[in-house]
């Protein structure tokens, strides 16, 4: 067994760990890779397509009883899950850090997610609230009431391999759901070390089912998941041309779907902003995670007045920042996920080169010495014309456009000039310039943000984008009515039949 998963005290998954504990796992193994050091963690045998069908129906089965526990019962057990996370919280952090190659910061700010959404869901668990209405008819009670909505199928990235699970599951218990999850095949270990961890909670409490794992290709697990009538709805973290199969897929059958896509993230920096403050905000959200999060900075727009002044202390800044083991004290950025993602770093920087833009820092795949993965590349900044067609592009890799602009105007026309919604910042110590940026006309995005940068939301507001960013709202707010259905009751207490509307349909006894 590996050393961080020996940490965590579960069950060791390797080899023959049958994902969902399905009977007769039959399906390749899969290898779990370090992209740091290129080592291998560990090995999962994935699941087939029969076993797929095993624990969907075993899931979906299991949704017959958990509806029917009171919803701050199954509070008190996302709880336990929760109070779970938090003993096991340094382990798990250095699992995630290993197997997807962000920093052990971000690692334990991604488990304190999990927790965190807990904590938001256990208090939900007493506020599934709906609505009492006037009937416009005498002697009539009208309310709306939340039910259950079914098992829920949730597909998730590897940039975020645990926390935005979580965002969907916790959710979903408290509602009353169950759910199947399909993790990124890049990151099994820290799938199943979670599952183990809420599956010995369930278990405890005589409900083991309710929340299952599926790790398995897209035609063994993916597919069949998308197709399955016993799955109403389909909640789907990635890249905005995997939504597309899944929302016209889940579609066909009538299912629901919620999607949180690519986000293409910009920042406006105007001539009255605190430099040092936009600074350290560009910087994290550029080079955080390597570039690797849906909320990265992509591009920044910079007012003329400022923008040779801001490029010089980011040029600055870039020069130091530390590359390498994302486990080890100091280091800044670890690396990419694997060596197509490297590739796809150095693809985008030759384009952008020929569109026209011009590379300031950064451009390299690192080697030697602590680079021997070959994961690691030097985050980037790129000057370009607003016209740049690679502007219009997400690349999941620290490269950064900075695109000169005359005013506030232009600004927002830019940020706003793209396929994609997700999340936007500004930089104005300007009320009017915030508020602008803030209002109907201002950003489109499903974030925006003043003064600070694109990246670090909160679970306790509704996550996600517009435009092709999907349109889903994941974690706080009111994000939990996804995953229930909505019931309008009305109730006649007279003893007349009157009809809305004055409608008249008179019958003989």
């Amino acid at each position: 067994m590996h050393p961080l998963l020996a940490a965590l005290d579960l069950p060791d998954p390797a080899p023959g760990f049958r994902c969902g504990d399905a009977a007769g796992g039959g399906g390749e193994l899969l290898d779990s890779i370090n992209p740091a050091s290129g080592a291998r963690l560990g090995r999962v045998r994935q699941a087939t397509r029969a076993d797929c069908e095993t624990v969907v129906a075993r899931t979906a089965a299991a949704f017959a009883a958990w509806r029917l526990v009171p919803a701050p019962q199954r509070g008190e057990v996302v709880r336990q899950i929760g109070l779970e996370l938090r003993r096991l919280k340094e382990p798990l952090a250095r699992l995630v850090t290993a197997e997807c190659g962000k920093l052990l910061t971000e690692g334990r700010g991604e488990v304190q997610e999990m927790i965190d959404i807990a904590d938001f869901a256990v208090g939900l668990s007493r506020q599934l609230h709906g609505l009492s209405l006037h009937s416009e008819r005498p002697n009539h009670r009208m309310y709306e009431q939340w039910h259950p909505l079914g098992t829920v199928a949730i597909i998730t990235a590897f940039n975020f391999p645990v926390a935005v699970w979580a965002w969907n599951a916790m959710l979903a218990a408290v509602c009353g759901d169950t759910m199947v999850w399909k993790p990124s095949p890049k990151t099994p270990l820290t799938a199943v070390a979670v599952q183990q961890i809420a599956s010995r909670v369930l278990a405890q409490h005589g409900h083991p089912d309710v929340m299952s794992l599926l790790i398995g290709t897209v035609a063994d697990v993916g597919e069949p998941l998308l197709d399955d009538r016993r799955i109403p709805l389909v909640s789907a973290t990635g890249s905005c041309a995997m939504g597309r199969v899944v929302g016209e897929r889940v579609a066909r059958r009538f299912g629901r779907t919620l999607l949180e896509l690519g986000g293409n993230n910009a920042i406006v920096v105007l001539d009255d902003a605190d430099l040092p403050l936009a600074l350290r905000a560009i910087a994290f959200g550029a080079a955080g995670t390597a570039g690797q999060r849906c909320t990265t900075t992509r591009r920044v727009y910079l007012q003329r007045g400022i923008a040779a002044k801001l490029t010089a202390m980011l040029l600055k800044a870039y020069r130091s920042l530390k590359i390498g083991d994302p486990l080890a004290e100091g280091t800044l950025v670890g690396p990419l996920i694997d060596r197509a993602a490297v590739a796809g770093y150095e693809a985008a920087i030759a384009q952008a080169q020929r569109e026209g833009a011009k590379l300031l820092c950064g451009g390299k795949v690192l080697s030697g010495a602590g680079f021997e993965s070959g994961c690691f590349v030097a985050p980037t900044l790129m000057s370009a014309p607003a016209t740049l067609p690679q502007l219009q592009h997400e690349v999941f890799a620290p490269i950064t456009w900075l695109v000169e602009v005359a005013d506030l105007d232009e600004a927002i026309r830019c940020n706003n000039d793209v396929p994609q919604g997700l999340s936007s910042a500004i930089f104005t110590l300007n009320l009017r310039h915030a508020e602008r940026f803030l209002s109907a006309a201002g950003s489109d995005c499903g974030i925006a943000n003043v003064n600070i940068g694109t990246s670090g939301a909160e679970i306790g507001g509704a996550f996600g984008g517009e435009k092709e960013t999907g349109g889903g709202r994941e974690a706080g707010s009111d994000a939990w009515k996804a995953y229930m259905r909505r019931q309008t009751c009305t109730i006649n207490w007279g003893t007349a039949l009157p009809l809305a509307q004055g409608v008249q349909f008179d019958v003989g006894e």
